[in-house]
């Protein structure tokens, strides 16, 4: 199947997010990545911001198949532990320094933030707040159920070591990564 013309522009910004950060997407540096004319990018999208949309909509759409695939199932088909093994897995094995990026500068607009949190929503969501009714606990852990708090650490660990080395240059070894992943999901089959 080729790939569209589309889904070529967004990859070509994914490419430029993931060099130079979501600043340098402009339609002159995505045009000049895709090999195309800024008004070829016009023609796709009206605005840079339409463009930066379609960037995380884009990743976030490659995260879900990941994911389907990680689990083996749709996430309304995977229990709560099918699903989170699965992010933890595409967390730490395939997610990209441009996607991060995306993440970060998504957490300051309403609208490019809403595309991961339905991902995550769906895949690693957090634990339950306590109801509003109830009077604070008199300590952190009897407020937490056991289980939701055991699933809550694996997805900040999922997410620390993704964190961690979308932010340093140290890279863990390939064996050690799929390690962790492993260790992490298994540990939710306990």
């Amino acid at each position: 199947m080729r790939t569209s013309k589309r889904t070529q522009i967004l990859d070509a910004a994914t490419r430029v997010v993931q060099r130079e950060g979501v600043k340098s997407v402009t339609f002159d540096s995505v045009a000049a990545e895709a090999g195309l004319t800024k008004g070829g990018l016009l023609y796709h999208f009206a605005s840079r911001d339409d463009l930066v949309q379609a960037i995380h909509q884009h990743l976030a759409d490659r995260w879900e198949a990941d994911l389907v695939a990680a689990a083996g199932k749709p996430a309304a088909e995977a229990t709560g532990d099918e699903r989170l093994a699965a992010y933890t897995r595409v967390a730490i094995q395939s997610a990209t320094r441009a996607e991060l990026l995306l993440m970060l500068e998504g957490s300051t607009n309403t609208a490019h933030a809403a595309v991961w949190e339905a991902v995550t929503e769906r895949w690693a969501p957090p634990p339950p707040p306590a109801p509003v009714s109830t009077p604070p606990p008199a300590s952190a852990s009897a407020a937490a159920d056991p289980a939701a708090l055991d699933r809550f650490i694996l997805r900040l660990a999922a997410d620390g070591l993704w964190l961690y080395e979308s932010l340093t240059s140290d890279r863990l070894d390939p064996a050690m990564r799929q390690a962790v992943a492993e260790r992490i999901a298994d540990a939710l089959d306990q």
